[in-house]
């Protein structure tokens, strides 16, 4: 099974009998995402273990594994933690648009940082 998120980026479900504890493959992301996940899912009283890790350093893709309890498909956890990351980023993004202090740096080589 596999579903897709935000621009398009395919989320590999692997095979398994329990849709309580799944690993799923993220394509092209690296731990800037992992642990950021990582961090959203395990806030869920739902979740009884959430870890991921990089195969290789040379691969862009990550094992993403969830175990829930209560017969809770992992994919509810990961759909919510996907969703609340977006939410923060975007947060975190007007802020700074709005604020009326920030100004973007000067590139290096081109004055004061």
């Amino acid at each position: 099974m596999s579903f897709t998120v935000g621009e398009g980026k395919a989320i590999v479900q692997a095979d398994g009998t329990d849709e309580g504890c799944v690993t799923f493959v993220l394509h092209e992301e690296d731990h800037t995402l992992g642990n950021s996940l990582r961090y959203m899912v395990m806030k869920s009283l739902d979740v009884d273990f959430c870890g991921y890790s990089i195969t290789h350093p040379s691969e862009s893709k990550i094992n993403f594994r969830i175990q829930t309890r209560g017969g809770v498909p992992a994919v509810e956890p990961l759909r919510r933690g996907l969703n609340e990351l977006s939410d923060v980023c975007q947060h975190v993004l007007n802020t700074f648009q709005v604020s009326p202090s920030f100004q973007p740096r000067q590139q290096w080589g081109q004055g004061q940082l």
